[in-house]
């Protein structure tokens, strides 16, 4: 409670630069509820004090520039300056380990499914720009994310009102999940079109010859 109260009084004097300049801290490596403030941010949404648009446009812009930044400064500093010098930027060092570990086991799909695993987002962007991942791919798989990251937590506060503290916490604990079971949904809706549009065209094929034929 102590947490959420905190949350009301930054909403209370700052309105919704909270999200924006919150979000773009935390991806920078500051200490900030980035999930428990969305969450919130879409009950006042569903209360009538704050526009839903705007704030998944401010939420969004804060997540993916700080990302944006973090890319960068990897690219640019590498792991051993981060490795050195990232405690002085709240980068602690088994954070970084861990990170490091699931980057190496998923690769770029790392940076979007990255949002929804505890202790790792944070480190994405470092990671994808020290990983020398091209930019447009980090960015499709960053600002795709950060889309899905943001509209899920600020639309748990939206549709479940006076419940979405209950219902955030089982988001929270089973996000990943959640996640990869819509990508797998994805996964087979694309080879179910693919492999419709493919029986379409070998049927047109086997067909030519025949009219062909025919003539």
């Amino acid at each position: 409670m102590e947490l959420l109260e905190k949350i009301q009084h930054l909403f209370g004097s700052y309105g919704y630069s909270v999200l924006f300049f919150g979000l773009l801290l935390e991806f920078i490596a500051l200490p900030f509820p980035g999930e428990t403030t969305m969450a919130y941010a879409g009950f006042l949404s569903y209360k009538g004090h704050l526009d839903f648009g705007i704030l998944t446009i401010l939420a969004f812009l804060g997540t993916t520039i700080g990302m944006t930044i973090t890319y960068f400064i990897g690219a640019r500093a590498g792991l051993p300056f981060i490795t050195r010098y990232g405690k002085w930027f709240l980068l602690k060092q088994d954070k970084l380990d861990k990170t490091q570990k699931w980057f190496a086991k998923y690769g770029n799909a790392l940076i979007f499914i990255g949002y929804f695993i505890p202790g790792v987002r944070h480190f994405t962007g470092y990671f994808a720009g020290i990983a020398a991942v091209p930019f447009r791919k980090f960015a499709l798989y960053a600002y795709s994310g950060a889309l899905f990251w943001v509209v899920l937590f600020l639309g748990i506060g939206k549709i479940f009102g006076p419940q979405w503290n209950a219902v955030f916490h089982l988001a929270h604990q089973y996000a990943a999940y959640i996640v990869g079971g819509i990508g797998l949904l994805l996964i087979v809706a694309v080879l179910y079109h693919y492999r419709k549009a493919w029986v379409s065209r070998s049927a047109v094929s086997k067909s030519a010859p025949v009219r062909q034929r025919q003539k």
